[in-house]
Formats: C-alpha cells, structure tokens, sequence
C-alpha cells in the first residue's frame, strides 16, 4: 500500500468512532456485585484513543464468554463503531476464547497484525511472546482487534501497530 493511499486516507476517513471491550469474567464478577474493580488497561485504551483525537463510544467489561464477546461485537457494529477493541480473554486458558470467536466471525483477517504483535512482544519480553494472540480484522467494514490484557500490550498494539493505520484500514475496507 502507497503512500499516496495512506494520504488519501487522512483526508477521507475523518472521524474514528472506538469501542473499547474488556474480557475479563473475574472484573465483569465485581462489576454486577457492585464493587471497585482496577481496569488499567481499558483505561489506558481509553487514554492512547482520545490521545489520536478519535471518539470513544464506549468501555465495557464482559466475561470470558463465547456469546457475549459475540452480541457485543454485533452491537457496537449496529451502534456505528469504526473500530471495535476486545482486550482481554485471548490467553492461553480454556476460559480464554476471544480469538477464538473473533477468527470465526471475521471476514478479513489482517494476519501481520498478530505476526507483527508477537515480533515487537518478542523484543521486550523474549520467548513468552509465543504466548501472546493477537488478531484483527474486519467485520462489515469495521476494524475489529483482540488483544492481550496487559497494560503494555495495549499500549503496544495500539500506538505502535493498529492506531497508526486504522484511517488507512478502514479506507480499503470502505472501498468499493
């Protein structure tokens, strides 16, 4: 892809509206009994998001499950979402199934985002980036990514790899 695209991208795709998804049943526990839950991570979502100047929709916590990481993907996809971020659910534990509902769903995967992910993981915390999954992708012409719950892979994935590109993304996946 030229820079001529990305370029036209910018001015084309002015507006970036996020939703930001946390999957984490024992946060999503606390949350429905009422009681104070650290989320540093959808935070720092939050944060790096309005930091690039786009509108965050919403910030939820749901838990590691299969059919409500589905009818939240569906719903902020009929809400008007551009990019929908699940954070979270993406380890390598039975309960862990957000990639796994993601890659099923997808219509486009965009497979040097996890590479590249893993690569840059790989740089700061050695051979445990084998563990990292990341996916993204687009759904009815929608960025969609998982990734995991960490602070500093959000930060990672977000100001590094999806951020920089989602004007670019979401103008091929507008196009006719």
């Amino acid at each position: 892809m030229s820079m001529e695209h990305k370029e036209e991208a910018l001015k084309e795709v002015l507006e970036v509206k996020v939703s930001i998804i946390v999957v984490s049943t024992s946060r999503y526990e606390k949350k429905i009994r009422g009681e104070e839950f650290k989320d540093e991570s959808g935070e720092e979502a939050v944060k790096i998001a309005e930091k690039y100047g786009f509108k965050v929709l919403c910030k939820e916590v749901i838990p590691d499950n299969e059919k409500m990481i589905r009818e939240e993907l569906f719903n902020k996809v009929e809400m008007g979402s551009d990019m929908i971020i699940f954070i979270g659910g993406t380890g390598l534990s039975q309960t862990d199934v957000t990639c796994e509902v993601l890659q099923n769903i997808l219509d486009k995967r965009i497979d040097g985002f996890g590479e590249i992910f893993r690569m840059l993981s790989y740089r700061e915390i050695g051979a445990a980036a084998i563990m990292s999954r990341a996916i993204a992708g687009l759904f009815k012409g929608v960025l969609v990514a998982a990734i995991p719950g960490s602070q500093k892979a959000v930060t990672l994935a977000l100001e590094k790899l999806l951020f920089p590109e989602v004007k670019h993304i979401l103008y091929h996946a507008r196009k006719k």
